[in-house]
């Protein structure tokens, strides 16, 4: 029995944050004392690959112009696919300082609402589409990266506060390890 419920708080037990959240450092450019607390988990897909290494987390800034980092850093191949992480519409999809960008528009996620962004991308949509989860919005291109390898950079905002995106995913897209197996109720346990 108490195995069983060493197990049940195991996995109920909140999953830790990979990188900082809004609430962890304030920032001028958030003009809501908590704007994490608005963000719900509504994402069902990540940007590119299964489980994407990440290259470098979420830093805000102290201040509107201050140094950080206002989004994600995924690792992935030149070419390879990038998808709609959340349901939404294409508010943007082209080009911006010579890297290809592409925005959703995440509807029902508050007023206003949030918006995704993944860059150096090559749009497969257009402004105004209408994307599922998962569905591929692009491919990443080779340049146009900050990063020292190809990666995709996927930022979230509210209006002009920039957000963690990892915030989107629910715990069970966040997990990383091995898959843990519950205990039958009324079969013994071997011995």
């Amino acid at each position: 029995m108490l195995l069983l419920l060493l197990t049940a708080v195991v996995l109920l037990a909140p999953v830790p944050r990979l990188t900082p959240t809004a609430t962890s450092v304030p920032t001028a450019l958030d003009p809501d004392p908590d704007p994490a607390a608005a963000v719900p988990a509504v994402g069902r897909a990540w940007p590119v690959g299964v489980r994407p290494p990440i290259l470098r987390g979420w830093e805000p800034p102290a201040t509107t112009y201050g140094r950080g980092h206002r989004g994600v850093d995924l690792a992935a191949p030149a070419g390879a696919p990038v998808r709609a992480v959340a349901a939404g519409r294409v508010s943007f999809a082209g080009r911006v300082a010579g890297k290809g960008v592409v925005s959703v528009e995440l509807p029902g996620t508050g007023d206003p609402p949030l918006r995704t962004t993944y860059e150096p991308v090559r749009a497969t949509v257009k402004k105004g589409d209408e994307v599922e989860a998962g569905e591929v919005v692009g491919t990443v291109e080779a340049t146009g990266s900050h990063c020292t390898e190809t990666c995709v950079h996927w930022g979230l905002r509210r209006a002009d506060a920039y957000l963690d995106p990892l915030s989107l995913l629910p715990p069970w897209l966040l997990r990383s390890g091995p898959s843990r197996l519950l205990p039958v109720l009324g079969v013994p346990l071997p011995s």
